[in-house]
């Protein structure tokens, strides 16, 4: 498939450069536009893996206009100490308004994963996103709920991480800089076994509690694996100390709401918002349980019946549902539907 790509920069409201990256086929995209919200610690490149069809590809060949977003957590950016809040308030906001502007759309569609669906969710919920009218939420949304030690690493390492360097990163596994990151290497390497990848098993260690914690091996093929190496890098200790604060009360919480001016317990405020919700999460996810998800769902489905959706995946763990190799045809079809309205 011949693709055509812009790159798009836009500011933040507290004067962040940031971009999107416009992706279009050959024919005139007539479904309108569509916002991909990467994670935590990776960049818009990471809805693109090396696979026959990726979730870019069947989005542009279904008549999408794609816009894929580096908000600032991606590591395509300088490294700030970002929080879940300075995403929510002051860049997706920003980037549907320049989607807009650029196309001409008074609504927009929106498929976001990890922490650009918590933030996202949270631009949403307190009513900053009124144009967004559907969104496909994969992993984690309005609920936070992790494994064990998952937990204990958030209350207990994470203050002494923090007191040591601000930033964590998978990318260690292949290039520790300093001391401080050959040791923390040694130490994940001696408890991860499952594959030959060091980067793989630092992203498991930083994400997560599983062998692997993002992704089923048996669900990427050989060149994602190696894919990966490039497509994590560091994430902030800022963001970790505020989903410490997050798991530990079940669901999100503004970090610092007297600043941010969102509300500080978001389960308890009704969704400033009229968006659809499909909830996607992999039964096997190691890094934010399934019943993260389903909760979700259930807390939407009580306030509004038989409008919102949950696909909870079989097979699929975390990120696989997006670089899975058969994710074209175990799950894009369906994603396509809802956002077709179809379903």
């Amino acid at each position: 498939m011949i693709l055509e790509e812009r790159v798009i920069p836009y500011t933040s409201k507290d004067n962040m450069v940031l971009n999107l990256i416009n992706v279009r086929g050959a024919k005139e995209a007539h479904q309108g536009p569509v916002i991909l919200v990467h994670g935590a610690g990776v960049r818009a490149n990471i809805f693109r893996p090396p696979v026959r069809r990726n979730l870019v590809h069947a989005l542009v060949d279904h008549g999408y206009d794609v816009w894929l977003s580096n908000w600032r957590g991606s590591i395509d950016l300088p490294p700030n100490e970002w929080t879940l809040d300075q995403a929510a308030c002051f860049d997706h906001p920003e980037a549907v308004k320049k989607i807009q502007a650029e196309t001409g759309a008074s609504k927009v569609k929106a498929i976001i994963h990890c922490q650009g669906s918590t933030s996202f969710t949270m631009s949403v919920l307190a009513g900053l996103l009124p144009q967004v009218e559907t969104i496909i939420s994969n992993a984690v949304s309005l609920f936070t709920i992790v494994p064990q030690w998952s937990r204990v690493k958030l209350k207990y390492a994470v203050p002494l991480v923090a007191e040591l360097t601000p930033f964590i990163s998978p990318a260690w596994g292949d290039n520790p800089p300093t001391v401080f990151a050959k040791l923390i290497r040694a130490m994940v390497k001696m408890g991860h076994h499952e594959c030959d990848n060091d980067v793989c098993k630092m992203v498991s260690f930083t994400y997560g509690a599983g062998c692997p914690a993002l992704w089923r091996h048996k669900n990427i093929n050989e060149q994602t694996h190696e894919w990966v190496r490039k497509e994590f890098a560091d994430v902030p200790l800022s963001f970790f100390k505020q989903m410490a604060r997050c798991v530990h009360r079940g669901n999100l919480i503004s970090y610092d709401p007297i600043v941010s001016g969102l509300p500080l317990d978001f389960s308890v405020h009704k969704p400033q918002t009229d968006a659809r919700f499909i909830f996607y999460t992999g039964k096997l996810n190691r890094c934010f349980l399934p019943e993260s998800q389903i909760r979700a769902f259930k807390f939407f489905d009580k306030l509004r019946p038989n409008y919102h959706a949950l696909e909870v995946l079989e097979h699929y763990s975390h990120l696989d549902i997006f670089i899975g190799e058969r994710a074209d045809k175990d799950i894009f079809p369906k994603m396509l539907a809802y956002l077709d309205g179809k379903i």
